[in-house]
């Protein structure tokens, strides 16, 4: 995982993140022209694969990304931070109060590279904890993990064996063949910085 240097376009996307949220508060719309006038740098506009990240005293608050290239930054923090704040099923939906409580982190993905691998011992050899993010896909189930969660599981079998719950399959369904596998890398921003 690459912990990026805030610059300006890290900051833009935290802004536009937290604006989003505060918006959705007051009933408002934070879609207007005058709004995003600002975003109109050149990274800003690339389609990414793109999370929003929110903790509350450091711990888990909300996560919900896409991980295709399917929108630009823009469109996927500003969809995102709201999916992440008011929709995660995990968690009920952001209180108002809540709102100075959490930081924000946004991962912007690299382009997933499929993993070639003959058995599960290459497979975890193949692996670089703190820096792979990982999708698992077989049989049209699928489930990530940003690089991010090495953190909390920072062995590769613990990692993979809770991938593999949160797809829906077998804990030890990585030991067996017929998994597909992709790593990806992140650039991260969190208002924590």
């Amino acid at each position: 995982m690459t912990k990026s240097v805030l610059n300006k376009e890290g900051l833009a996307l935290l802004r536009l993140a937290r604006a989003c949220i505060a918006e959705e508060f007051k009933g408002n719309d934070p879609g207007d022209e005058e709004f995003f006038s600002e975003f109109s740098n050149k990274f800003l506009k690339q389609k990414r694969g793109v999370f929003v990240t929110l903790h509350k005293n450091g711990e888990l608050r909300g996560c919900i990304g896409n991980i295709d290239p399917v929108k630009t930054l823009v469109c996927g923090v500003r969809e995102n931070a709201l999916l992440a704040a008011f929709q995660d099923s995990r968690f009920a939906p952001l209180t108002l109060d809540e709102l100075n409580l959490i930081d924000i982190e946004i991962s912007v993905l690299s382009k997933p590279e499929k993993m070639a691998y003959e058995n599960c011992r290459e497979l975890l050899s193949g692996l670089t904890p703190g820096v792979d993010g990982v999708i698992i896909e077989k049989n049209h189930h699928r489930a990530t993990f940003l690089p991010q969660v090495w953190e909390q599981l920072p062995k590769p079998e613990e990692f993979l064996t809770h991938l593999c719950l949160k797809a829906g399959f077998s804990a030890n369904e990585w030991e067996k063949s017929g998994l597909i596998l992709h790593t990806y890398q992140v650039q991260s921003f969190g208002e924590l910085d």
